[in-house]
């Protein structure tokens, strides 16, 4: 399984646009192939998210030794992508599309007067195929507007010149209604039929402005001569074509048995993308990256890219297609750089995603100031992991009273207000400070610990020596010392001090790392200290309000401030509430003395 350093890469490393994902155990087996829309969200919630997954899905996500992903134009790409692939492939754990099932194509027929029909299996010879498509509706839609704009028949008769001289065959309902105009019977010739089967070709190739304008001249026409019911009807037909996505359409199912290399490039770093192509489909998909060591050439770089995709042996009657001149190539079978249609496509595609391979980090090059001044305190403290998470403790106590101390979190270099902690000593008489550090960080660490909460990359202690080493005791009386780096930070000479060493580090005083470590000081002592000032406030007002008042001892005033909640509340209090919270006598003592009646 991929360990945590490894889930970061890879999803720091993924993009958020469609794609399709691809998971390797460590046999290097293909165990799933899943398409996003975004290929970082959808991958993240494997790795995540792990309690929503189901027994499966756990289990195939313990398998994973690394991934690999391919980029699309859109999510519709991705969805076809990911079927190819399954297909070809047969994963593990891709289960659910197991059946083979295929998408759907348009085929125009190969016949006298040809017609359309719609197909998941291509048979050589039957005619010309279109798609795949993703939405069967969106595909049944066009083959009806398709055959009703350009009058095509709808019947699978044989429409042969003998047959149609030979009165064989009868007009049907689609002549009687509009929808044909009878070429069974020969009152279209199968010059006016072909000119249409033209204008179907061009709209199936992915041609939709010659169409859209073909229905806004009709229903303009329409509307000018007042027919409004026509002028609808081919105003439906231009939505449904403009709802129609371009993107269905993969690869040109003409196009087979073709392989695609792309080369990017950028100083001595460079990016091959190979793609397959089989029966009009992407079944393969690649991408390896390469470094110049002697300048070598974009030839050669992909050359060498070539032969370590083709370890077991090269098929000589492929055809190859890429956006660089293959000179060697060409001696052992055909190559070509195409500039124009379907071939030209999947050129931009396979160079898409060879130049995200190769500029994948260059995004993370403008790193963000706070990642910086971690990576400064990370080399300065010589810290295993980057202090991404750092927690730091301070007490607070005016000649031992209301001793009180707090913990204030730091995440990815800023305040996390939200996990802020307030103590309340509670172990500990008296003015000490080590006793009170070694309370709070033994109760701090040992809720995370019997909670499985994640512990931080770092703990700082406000004080020397004395702190730091009654805040280790705590760590070791918990069994996790070792386990959390921690330091001290003196106030005086801003002295870090490490446990066991005796001389402390003293950090160039315009460090960036050595200010942030003095701003975290700073926030914690003074959260601390406005927890203190709010308690002796809060004791300093129940002792003058209660001093006046006889017979009301410690624990009535504590029922009264829990109940009331503040004494002017109290005070505001009628008689009949006071005394269901002390009683009829101590309520009765208090109106006596505040000069209220009873009512």
């Amino acid at each position: 399984m991929l360990d945590t350093e490894s889930i970061r890469a890879l999803l720091k490393e993924l993009p958020f646009s469609p794609g399709v994902y691809r998971f390797y155990s460590n046999e290097n087996e293909l165990i799933y192939v899943g398409k996003a829309k975004s290929l970082r969200k959808r991958v993240a919630n494997y790795f995540t998210n792990k309690k929503n997954l189901d027994q499966k899905t756990r289990s195939m996500v313990r398998k994973i030794n690394h991934a690999e992903y391919t980029l699309v134009n859109s999510e519709y790409e991705a969805l076809l992508l990911e079927n190819n692939l399954i297909k070809e492939n047969k994963p593990k754990y891709n289960v659910l599309l197991r059946d083979d099932k295929t998408y759907p194509f348009i085929c125009l027929t190969d016949t006298n007067f040809p017609t359309l029909i719609t197909s998941r299996k291509i048979e050589k010879g039957k005619g010309d195929y279109y798609g795949p498509y993703t939405s069967v509706r969106a595909m049944n839609s066009l083959v009806e507007s398709l055959r009703k704009t350009f009058f095509i028949r709808t019947c699978d008769l044989n429409l042969s010149e003998k047959n149609i001289l030979s009165g064989k065959f009868k007009v049907c309902l689609e002549y009687h209604i509009g929808n044909c105009k009878g070429p069974c019977e020969g009152k279209q010739s199968i010059e006016d039929y072909n000119t249409s089967i033209i204008q179907v070709k061009n709209i199936l190739k992915g041609n939709y402005t010659s169409v859209k304008r073909f229905y806004q001249e009709k229903m303009n026409h329409a509307a000018s001569d007042l027919q409004f019911e026509k002028a609808l009807f081919y105003k439906e037909r231009f939505d449904s074509v403009s709802g129609l996505e371009k993107s269905n359409l993969i690869v040109n199912p003409d196009i087979n048995n073709i392989e695609v290399y792309t080369i990017a490039k950028r100083d001595l770093r460079a990016a091959v993308n190979f793609m397959s192509i089989l029966h009009g489909s992407i079944i393969k998909t690649r991408t390896i990256e390469l470094k110049a060591v002697l300048e070598e050439s974009d030839e050669e770089l992909l050359m060498h890219a070539l032969f370590m995709i083709h370890e077991q042996g090269w098929d000589s009657n492929r055809e190859v297609i890429c956006n660089i001149e293959l000179p060697i190539l060409s001696n052992y079978c055909k190559v070509s750089i195409p500039i124009i249609g379907d071939k030209k496509k999947l050129i931009d595609l396979s160079l898409k995603n060879a130049w995200h391979t190769l500029t994948r980090y260059d995004e993370n090059k403008k790193e963000k100031p706070e990642t910086r001044i971690l990576k400064t305190m990370q080399a300065d403290l010589s810290l295993k992991d980057l202090p991404t998470h750092i927690e730091c403790f301070d007490n607070s106590n005016i000649q031992g009273t209301n001793p009180v101390a707090a913990m204030v979190c730091y995440k990815n270099g800023k305040p996390s207000k939200k996990d802020y902690r307030h103590f309340n000593i509670k172990t500990v008489e008296g003015p000490n400070d080590f006793a009170s550090m070694y309370e709070i960080v033994y109760r701090r660490y040992k809720r995370m610990k019997d909670e499985s909460i994640p512990f931080p990359n770092l703990i700082i202690v406000d004080g020397g020596k004395g702190q730091l080493s009654f805040a280790c005791q705590a760590l070791k009386d918990l069994e996790i010392y070792g386990q959390i780096p921690i330091i001290s930070i003196a106030k005086n000479l801003e002295e870090l001090f490490f446990p066991g060493d005796n001389d402390p580090l003293y950090l160039d005083k315009r460090s960036e790392s050595l200010k942030l470590i003095q701003q975290i000081r700073d926030e914690t002592h003074r959260f601390a200290i406005t927890f203190h000032r709010l308690k002796r406030s809060a004791d300093t007002i129940v002792k003058t309000e209660f001093s006046a008042l006889v017979g009301i001892g410690p624990a009535t005033q504590k029922k009264i401030l829990l109940h009331f909640k503040s004494l002017k509340r109290m005070k505001e209090a009628s008689f009949d509430d006071l005394s269901k919270v002390i009683g009829n006598s101590k309520a009765e003592k208090i109106f006596k003395q505040l000069n209220k009646e009873i009512n």
